[in-house]
């Protein structure tokens, strides 16, 4: 029997290979002879660098960048195991993790840590990358990670602006002549699963701006700043300016979509469905027989592009059964049948806090697996 075991992580607790590592050890004793095939996972956010790392035997590229709040910070991405493709996270260089509660301000942040790690891709002749949008403490269109692969913005005067979303409110003209010539010799997908658009009520500064520090008169301030980046943008490479500051993306993780969009030419896409092809999961259930998945919870919002329901639905294509182990489940966790999820098991053991659940993850996470396996073979019996 082939059992492929594909989790995400239970944040803040147990990495995706531990918790895999857990599942197989619970299965074990009632399967030995099993086949298994671990395969950690994530939706393009947290965990992914090291869900690709593991799975495609690839390797993990540490930098000094320039974080959020113009610091130099450590940070990585990803190179998968054939060196053919990159996956960067933009929280990595340019998270809200690398900016104190008392110190955000989405005004000044900016993304150019997350351009630098683009550009060391590119310099090591990487012509593949999955950029990977969320999480971010920006809010300045991603002009921060264009302008280091070269771009250039200027105000009236010709004068060059500072970085931060701010500045680009005296944004007069952009300078294409320096950026990266290896940039158009590369294919971008983007990780994202917002249809945000860039300005407006529904737009980057309105929705995800008070997360980020913004107070009411910085998101009006912000919102002008990106209306006027949109215009030189559209004069820039002679486009309609609704059609760029309105497509849907086009204001993820504070703009950078519409960056990634124009300048990069990037390719929208499920950050669910980007990770799994490139961990190269649906290969790997075409002959397996049981496929177990999970996370730190499960409920109805793990419906919206959350990593188990992008497996389950793989594996659904297939006729392949799907069994959830789950930390914890939540109001709507039975509506996931719909996606293939056979059955849902929670691995809490008595009522406690979360520090309690914390404490008793691994022996809990093992225990149910090893029930769930015995389960499984009480059913070949009947």
């Amino acid at each position: 029997m082939k059992i492929v075991i594909a989790p995400d992580s239970y944040k803040e607790s147990l990495s995706a290979l531990e918790v895999a590592e857990l599942i197989q050890k619970g299965f074990s004793r009632h399967y030995p002879k099993a086949e298994y095939h671990l395969v950690p996972i994530a939706d393009g956010g947290e965990g992914t660098i090291d869900a690709i790392v593991a799975a495609t035997g690839g390797k993990r590229v540490v930098l000094s960048v320039m974080g959020p709040l113009g610091d130099q910070i450590e940070a990585s991405y990803a190179i998968t195991g054939d060196g053919q493709s990159a996956v960067i996270e933009m929280a990595e260089a340019s998270g809200l993790m690398h900016v104190p509660l008392e110190k955000r301000d989405p005004t000044i942040t900016t993304s150019f840590g997350t351009g630098e790690l683009i550009k060391d891709a590119l310099s090591r002749g990487i012509r593949h990358i999955v950029l990977g949008l969320g999480g971010s403490a920006t809010n300045d269109g991603g002009a921060g990670m264009l302008a280091a692969l070269g771009l250039q913005f200027f105000n009236q005067q010709g004068e060059e602006l500072p970085l931060g979303a701010i500045s680009l409110q005296e944004l007069a003209s952009i300078d294409l002549s320096h950026l990266d010539p290896a940039i158009q010799k590369c294919h971008f997908e983007i990780a994202c699963d917002v249809d945000v658009v860039l300005t407006g009520g529904k737009g980057a500064s309105a929705i995800f701006g008070p997360q980020k520090g913004a107070t009411p008169e910085m998101i009006t301030q912000l919102d002008c700043a990106l209306e006027n980046y949109a215009r030189v943008i559209a004069t820039t490479l002679q486009r309609d300016i609704d059609e760029i500051k309105n497509q849907p993306g086009s204001g993820a993780a504070g703009g950078m979509g519409v960056a990634a969009l124009t300048f990069l030419q990037g390719e929208l896409k499920s950050g669910v469905t980007l990770i799994l092809e490139l961990i190269g999961l649906p290969q790997l259930l075409l002959d397996a027989d049981l496929v177990i998945t999970g996370e730190g919870r499960m409920d109805g919002q793990t419906l919206y592009g959350k990593a188990p329901i992008g497996v389950a639905t793989i594996a659904k294509e297939h006729h392949i059964p799907v069994i959830a182990i789950a930390g914890s489940l939540g109001d709507g966790a039975e509506s996931l049948s719909e996606k293939g999820i056979v059955a849902l098991f929670s691995i809490l053991d008595s009522p406690c806090n979360l520090d309690g659940a914390y404490a008793k993850t691994r022996i809990n996470l093992e225990r149910t697996a090893e029930n769930v396996a015995a389960l499984l073979k009480v059913g070949k019996m009947l």
